[in-house]
């Protein structure tokens, strides 16, 4: 009886096969399928994973087929709908592992995300994000936008009184030092300033330091010496001779002076005038204290004015650190961010102003390092590896989180190489409507890689290409990748479909991943195989997610 039913099983397969839906028709007797923006038929991925896709991609640029606007709308929604189901608490919990342990780029849809659970009528939600505030809004910037995207989404006036003592916490919780380096650095961003935010949230403490800065903000230097003058106590003493530092440095005219001042008092960028920042001392100075991501994203300013010359030493601690994984993950540097420091470095001049440098070669590649060691790193899995960049159209028609300097398909490329470099058994190929060799493998540096992927020509969408191709070439795979904005529409074949007849042919359980290179809604994974993995990309633990994975952990 079972043998009637398996060869029964092979006959309806063939059947199958040799019937094949195009992808602009949904498979037959799968209701869940949906109509992309392109007008393919795919799956709707879950709120959650959309979650996960919205913090690490954003909305910024849209897609092809999608505004902005829209997107970013699309997104709250399925926030929305995670709250309503009980499961805000969830959403925050997400959102503070996903903003400490650093596998967002950027910190923005982290926060919007925050404040819309924040905002929310269920109590459970808005504890929990109030409670995750200070975790995830870690410098002012962060603090400006959070306050901003709460009024936003606030339908009354004036503010409550959990707002109030989330935002008074943030201040009276810190070391006063700390705080009053802080409210200098970051004075005000979006349109809001410390002492906007101090007047509406009226914090008070008992700490006599905290007390200075909160002097200061609102009522001057002035005002903070008169009632807090030198040899009152220790705590108030360390912070008025660093705000009096601050105030000093503004009206500095001589290198000398302000080398003085950045030495004694650990000053950065943000606390020197604009008149002092093409000194070379200066930038020396700063340099031997700088934060990991000012460096970074100072690099082509202090190549400019010459601080970092081929074998200075200033540019040897450069490549040093870029090549430090402890320091980059105690920064949190994401690969993004080095990638797009990377492009924009190579370019020898930034994408607004007229800044120019010459290129040092050793901090471009310290640079390309970097990326790779920005990744949470894992050890090989011993798979076979067929790595497919989606070189569509759609790809370069958008950025990847609003970078003027990288379109989706370069950032695929980037993306694929750290599997690449992981795994020795690997094949890249890129795809649209047809299939693009592409001549990279994991000994070149991302610069040349960059250089290869601008040249491919576009095309149309299909994703059921590299299963395909494995298929008639008899290559044998263990796992597909796929990195793509899941847009497909072109084919003949659905990819979870092509993903079958290649497992039936090549005797292989095959697994695909889709890396997702947008925030929309749309997936190739088929939710009712095990075997197929939807992810977003550039996750910096998407190395950790792919091994869990291909292993069978998750």
């Amino acid at each position: 009886m079972m043998e009637e039913m398996e060869v029964a099983q092979q006959d309806k397969d063939k059947d199958m096969e040799s019937d094949d839906v195009p992808q602009s028709k949904p498979l037959p007797g799968r209701d869940d399928m949906v109509r992309d923006s392109a007008g393919g038929y795919v799956w709707r991925v879950d709120d959650m994973k959309r979650l996960r896709r919205f913090l690490c991609m954003g909305s910024e640029g849209g897609t092809y087929y999608i505004g902005e606007k829209q997107l970013g709308l699309e997104n709250a929604q399925s926030i929305v709908r995670l709250i309503a189901e009980g499961r805000g608490p969830d959403v925050v919990k997400l959102i503070v592992e996903y903003s400490l342990e650093g596998r967002a780029a950027k910190q923005n849809p982290t926060i919007f995300a925050l404040a819309m659970c924040a905002r929310d009528k269920d109590e459970a939600t808005k504890s929990a994000a109030y409670e995750a505030l200070r975790k995830v809004c870690r410098i002012p910037t962060h603090l400006f936008a959070f306050v901003e995207f709460c009024e936003s989404l606030s339908v009354g006036t004036g503010w409550g009184r959990a707002h109030r003592r989330a935002i008074e916490r943030w201040y009276t919780e810190k070391q006063p030092l700390a705080l009053a380096n802080a409210v200098t650095k970051y004075r005000q961003r979006n349109g809001w300033s410390h002492l906007d935010v101090l007047r509406l949230a009226h914090p008070t403490t008992k700490k006599q330091g905290t007390a200075c800065v909160f002097k200061y903000v609102v009522k001057g230097v002035d005002a903070m010496k008169a009632e807090f003058p030198l040899g009152k106590s220790e705590e108030t003493d360390e912070v008025v001779a660093f705000l009096d530092a601050v105030e000093l440095a503004k009206v500095a005219c001589d290198e000398g002076t302000m080398l003085d001042l950045i030495k004694r008092f650990s000053l950065v960028r943000e606390h020197v005038p604009t008149e002092l920042l093409n000194s070379q001392a200066v930038w020396g100075a700063l340099l031997e204290n700088m934060p990991m991501t000012a460096m970074i994203r100072n690099l082509g300013k202090m190549s400019a004015i010459g601080v970092l010359k081929p074998l200075s030493s200033h540019a040897v601690t450069v490549c040093s650190r870029l090549r430090d994984v402890g320091l980059l993950k105690k920064a949190r540097i994401h690969p993004f961010n080095v990638l797009v420091a990377l492009k924009t470095y190579e370019q020898g001049k930034g994408d607004k102003g007229k800044l120019k440098w010459e290129v040092n070669q050793a901090i471009l590649s310290a640079l390309n390092d970097a990326y790779y060691l920005s990744f949470k790193f894992v050890e090989a899995t011993g798979k076979r590896f067929l790595l497919a960049v989606d070189v569509s159209g759609s790809m370069t028609s958008y950025t990847v989180l609003g970078s003027t300097a990288l379109d989706a398909r370069t950032a695929s490329a980037a993306m694929a190489m750290v599997t690449a470099r992981t795994e020795a058994n690997y094949h890249i190929l890129g795809f649209s409507n047809r299939l693009v060799p592409l001549n990279i493998n994991s000994k070149m540096d991302l610069n040349s890689v960059i250089k290869v992927i601008e040249k491919v020509p576009m095309g149309g969408t299909d994703c059921a290409l590299p299963m395909l191709y494995a298929k008639k070439k008899k290559i044998p795979v263990d796992v597909f990748i796929v990195y793509t904005d899941c847009e497909t529409w072109a084919g003949k074949v659905h990819p979870s479909h092509a993903l079958k007849q290649y497992r039936r042919t090549m005797g292989i359980d095959a697994k695909l991943i889709v890396c997702a290179m947008t925030s929309n809604s749309f997936t190739l994974a088929d939710p009712d195989d095990p075997g197929m993995l939807d992810m977003a990309g550039f996750d910096s633990a998407a190395p950790e997610v792919i091994k869990n994975f291909v292993t069978g952990v998750i």
